[in-house]
């Protein structure tokens, strides 16, 4: 058993971006195993474009961290030892834990991993965990969409983004992904099969979105909200769905965010929104694990993974998610993947 581990806190709370002082890596001593509990050795953790909210001040779907508080994030990691009757050594787990090398746990934060054959520990944890069910539920259960719907899709080169539009697609609906740049824009073709792309760093979203939907946009997956949220909103269909799954430009803002200047249009074109978040559909995990599954052992699902080595790398990686630096799911590698799985 390790004698020390080391921990992000959450040191200082930011105003806007995140800096050198909002984080801090410590190292301190592991304290021995009590009973009813097991050592975990983190493997992969996870970064979502939320964490950010979560060492804010914002009134939140969860507790915000508490300044002292360790960073908290999606990790999938080993049991390296136990003195828990429900866990064995070897054991994979999966829960909202701390982003450190090293985390005691008694059950409450982490869950045995499902075997899932066919499947890398990475591809499983990076797309099942978060980004697959997000962009499933987002899509199928709150913007419900119709074979033949347009449906347009922001960040569409994210993790969440890159995989709705294949979903869209496996149910028959004409797929609009926005992205910024050539690169990432080309990606969205080739790789993650969308229909059109929009490249909002050339300017004048709404009329490229008009150009490319002429008859208006059925289902809106936001999430980037802003400017691009206003183009969307503009040129939705009567009757439209928008999906309210992030707002990732004002994650950074100081202070209230204005807009979205068009929501007169949730009148003229008789809109629904809905936000979600998917920490509600924690018990069809199981069931969205599994169909998502399926797809990407069939070659349905495309997906990219972006992930930084080092424990220590944590918060350059965070900050990809923010000035578009990611290119695809991105994860932080802490340790080795075991052998045996």
């Amino acid at each position: 058993m390790p004698k020390t581990a080391r921990h992000w806190y959450f040191n200082q709370r930011p105003k806007g971006e995140m800096d050198d002082q909002t984080l801090a890596l410590r190292e301190e001593a592991l304290p021995a195993l009590q009973d009813n509990e097991f050592l975990v050795r983190s493997i992969y953790l996870s970064m979502d474009a939320t964490h950010r909210l979560w060492i804010g001040d914002l009134d939140l779907y969860m507790e915000p961290i508490p300044v002292g508080e360790r960073m908290k994030g999606f990790l999938i990691g080993e049991v390296m030892e136990s003195r828990h009757d429900g866990y064995q050594a070897g054991d994979l787990v999966t829960g909202l834990g701390s982003w450190s090398d090293y985390i005691i746990d008694d059950g409450s934060a982490f869950q045995k991993m499902p075997p899932i054959p066919g499947l890398s520990i990475a591809d499983a944890f990076g797309i099942l965990t978060v980004a697959g069910p997000t962009a499933l539920v987002g899509l199928m259960e709150i913007g419900d969409p119709k074979p033949g719907d347009t449906v347009v899709v922001s960040a569409a080169a994210g993790a969440v983004g890159m995989l709705v539009g294949q979903i869209a697609k496996i149910h028959g609906c004409r797929t609009i992904g926005i992205a910024g740049g050539a690169e990432k824009c080309e990606r969205l073709k080739s790789l993650f099969g969308y229909d059109e792309v929009v490249d909002y760093k050339k300017g004048d979203v709404v009329g490229q979105l008009r150009t490319l939907a002429p008859d208006g946009i059925d289902v809106l997956f936001e999430n980037v909200g802003g400017d691009i949220l206003d183009a969307g909103l503009t040129v939705m269909k009567d009757f439209g769905r928008v999906v309210i799954c992030g707002l990732i430009s004002s994650y950074n803002a100081d202070g209230p965010v204005p807009g979205p200047y068009m929501f007169r249009n949730v009148i003229m074109r008789r809109l629904t929104i809905r936000g979600f978040v998917i920490l509600d559909y924690l018990d069809r995990y199981p069931e969205f694990q599994a169909k998502l599954a399926d797809w990407m052992r069939e070659g349905r699902l495309n997906y990219r993974l972006h992930v930084v080595e080092g424990l220590e790398n944590a918060v350059d990686a965070l900050q990809l998610l923010y000035h578009g630096g990611n290119h695809g799911k991105v994860m932080v590698k802490i340790g080795a993947e075991p052998a045996a799985h």
